[in-house]
């Protein structure tokens, strides 16, 4: 007769979130001894490690207050069904992975129909910059959280939120993203050295980072064109480049054809990987891609347009920056643009002095070096991520009261 299966319940709505899930439940599935049945939502990488998700979770691909006001009946029907389908299996513990609006609520209804069952909150809400009530709200459904930024340990604890453990950006061990920044330090060594002057290579490469999501793009593209017209206008042979994923390839792809730049779009791994690469710098909407271009050694700027609701609720934010290494340094490393501060003219400017090599550049990339250094761990995310969730369903680690 067979071991008796690890149900686990994993819940994402983020391609990011997919990710890390899928890294998770490959590494729960090494760590065990048995065989591991699966419940939840998730997208392709998840789906790839076994996940039958409940429904498709693009649905939650949604972007802006005023884009999840309108969605709230849809999402009130899927927050049902999942949660049906969870206390159904009986699984053995939840992990609920970002996306809060979603996640947290099937969590707590969970928590009502299930009290015993272990929860874990894999990526911390962002109680350090928006809302800080959440955490101690958390207690009452969350037993521990897997914070995969060094510095959501301290603010957890004074907020009162539920036990915390750094387990560290998948990131910070990526393969692709180590040879990546390995190329970048090499290019940086040969300037440093003198081997080749900054301004030796013939061509320049800019990248062209408009975020994930539909929403954001179609705000961004217009400042973005405007940017890269003035950048090639007063720099020499620039090139850029426009990394995407296939769900929006069409839609920027469908904005950018008319570009006097002539901006190359990349879909597939292996060109994206070679585009980072070879960049010099890069224009990137706000989110995980600047910590992406941080741990890879590539200077960048950050820019954002809050949809109308958020306007509103602006000031409600607590934080300082947006700008995830600018919070890791715990100073301002990466120039934020945001709302009426993004002005093309104004980027290509500073995009135009990061480019070539200039004080400002390699200040950056030192500060890159510390970011780099400050989310280092001794094992990948994935498997301390795996650890945590094991040791919490064997009662090996503290839950919450």
């Amino acid at each position: 007769m067979g071991a008796t299966p690890f149900k686990l319940a994993i819940v994402a709505g983020e391609v990011s979130g997919d990710n890390l899930g899928a890294d998770l439940i490959s590494a729960v599935k090494r760590r065990l001894e048995k065989p591991v049945e699966l419940v939840g939502v998730g997208g392709p990488a998840m789906i790839e490690q076994g996940l039958k998700s409940i429904f498709d979770f693009q649905e939650l691909s949604i972007i802006g207050y005023s884009a999840v006001l309108s969605s709230l009946p849809r999402l009130a029907v899927r927050i049902r069904s999942t949660i049906a389908a969870i206390v159904a299996a009986r699984p053995d513990v939840l992990v609920i992975i970002d996306s809060p609006a979603f996640t947290h609520r099937v969590a707590a209804a969970v928590r009502k129909r299930l009290p015993d069952l272990p929860i874990v909150n894999y990526v911390c809400p962002t109680v350090w910059a928006w809302k800080p009530e959440r955490a101690q709200a958390m207690t009452a459904y969350v037993d521990h959280v897997l914070a995969v930024y060094p510095f959501e340990k301290d603010f957890l604890a004074d907020l009162g939120g539920p036990p915390l453990t750094y387990v560290g950006h998948r990131l910070a061990n990526d393969p692709s993203l180590l040879a990546i920044a390995s190329e970048q330090a090499g290019r940086r060594h040969l300037v440093e050295s003198g081997t080749v002057s900054g301004g030796e290579e013939k061509e320049k490469v800019c990248l062209i980072l408009p975020g994930s999501r539909k929403g954001e793009v179609r705000a961004l593209l217009p400042d973005l064109e405007r940017c890269a017209e003035i950048l090639a206008s007063r720099t020499n042979n620039v090139r850029f480049v426009i990394p995407t994923l296939p769900r929006i390839a069409d839609e920027i792809e469908r904005q950018t054809k008319t570009w006097s730049t002539s901006p190359e779009v990349v879909l597939h791994s292996e060109a994206k990987n070679m585009a980072l690469a070879r960049a010099d710098a890069a224009i990137a909407a706000s989110g995980t891609v600047l910590l992406e271009l941080a741990l890879a050694g590539i200077p960048c700027v950050s820019i954002y347009r809050l949809d109308g609701v958020a306007r509103l609720l602006i000031n409600r934010v607590t934080a300082w920056t947006a700008a995830l290494p600018n919070f890791i340094a715990d100073y301002p490393v990466v120039n934020e643009y945001i709302n009426e501060s993004l002005r093309p003219g104004l980027i290509a400017r500073r995009i135009e002095r990061l480019i070539d090599n200039t004080a400002e550049r390699n200040q950056m990339l030192r500060d890159f070096d510390l970011v780099r250094e400050r989310m280092r761990t001794d094992r990948p995310s994935a498997d301390l991520a795996a650890e945590v969730v094991c040791e919490l369903v064997n009662g090996n680690i503290q839950g919450s009261a």
